[in-house]
């Protein structure tokens, strides 16, 4: 990616994510805690365009994760060294039909027990918008096509393995593919998943029984049941008030979950009864987090630095045992 592609590529950034720079959640207390081991794991390239945007953790360590402006598939070693894994192909008008971002992007990110990657990309064209899929020694192939004129950006998979769920942030609706591919099914578009003027339904993950789905314009996290027949229930808000979160995961205690708020520039720990309390934030090197991740009690956290245009990373810690 060329040093004006990058310029141009932050520009659009930073301009179609003014609405993100609100200040503290207003449902989140300040009080830091109870991460431990804080530290910036691995430092990315911004001017190649490595902003991280998506991460899924490998039995070993491994991180795969998305790089949203250089859309590339990469690899980040447990001792931090990171590899391309796969560059998706660009459109030909340069991706600035990309709807509110005007470029294309890289975004959600999962993995199959086999080792098969899905990755989704936006790009504003037919013919390469939607749900991809990487085998080893394979290039990359999409395999269900997803509107032009929509921004797939999160993408959870069910506890069999066999069905995915994307979430569209401009369209405001949860798609569903098998991982086979195909043609996707409109899951839900209930009227919680809309945006109110820039990006709404974003983070995904299916627990319980239920794919939870986080919507950044209106700081909410949802609870859409799956009900017999993969049929989308009504949405419940399990929290509120944290505009601009983005990905987040589920630290195993429950329903607990660990969510970046992108624009705030936090990481917030939400309780069952939809409480939260920053855990990160600028301090510890947290620039615009993106997406969270454990394995076991190491947390992940990604900063694709998208408004403060400062060291892109990863950063790691500690969530402690109960005692």
């Amino acid at each position: 990616m060329s040093k004006q592609s990058i310029k141009i590529t932050m520009s659009a950034v930073l301009m179609a994510s003014a609405a993100l720079t609100a200040t503290a959640p207003a449902g989140a207390t300040s009080a830091k805690g109870p991460l431990t081991d804080v530290r910036v794991a691995t430092h990315f390239d911004l001017s190649a365009g490595q902003m991280p945007e998506n991460i899924a953790l490998l039995p070993d360590g491994t991180a795969n994760i998305t790089f949203a402006a250089s859309r590339q598939v990469a690899q980040v070693t447990p001792r931090g060294k990171t590899r391309i894994l796969a560059t998706l192909p660009a459109p030909a008008d340069g991706g600035v039909n990309t709807p509110v971002l005007g470029f294309p992007l890289a975004t959600g990110i999962v993995h199959t027990s086999d080792g098969t990657v899905y990755v989704l990309y936006a790009t504003g064209t037919a013919d390469l918008t939607g749900l991809w899929r990487m085998r080893h020694g394979q290039t990359p192939r999409r395999i269900a096509a997803l509107p032009a004129g929509g921004l797939p950006n999160g993408l959870a998979l069910d506890g069999r393995g066999k069905q995915l769920y994307i979430t569209d942030s401009v369209l405001g609706t949860v798609w569903t593919v098998p991982v086979t591919g195909g043609t996707p099914t409109a899951w839900s578009t209930a009227p919680e998943l809309a945006s109110t003027g820039f990006l709404g339904a974003n983070g995904a993950k299916v627990r319980g029984g239920a794919l939870w789905v986080t919507n950044l314009d209106r700081g909410t996290l949802l609870r859409i049941p799956i009900r017999p027949g993969n049929r989308a229930g009504a949405p419940q808000v399990k929290a509120s008030g944290m505009v601009g979160i983005d990905d987040f995961a589920f630290t195993g205690r429950g329903d607990e979950i660990l969510a970046a708020l992108n624009g705030p520039n936090t990481v917030v720990r939400i309780q069952p009864d939809g409480t939260s309390t920053t855990v990160l934030d600028s301090t510890d090197g947290l620039q615009n987090p993106t997406s969270v991740a454990l394995r076991g009690n190491d947390v992940y956290v990604l900063s694709a630095a998208y408004t403060t245009t400062t060291d892109p990373n990863l950063l790691r810690a500690r969530l402690p045992k109960h005692p």
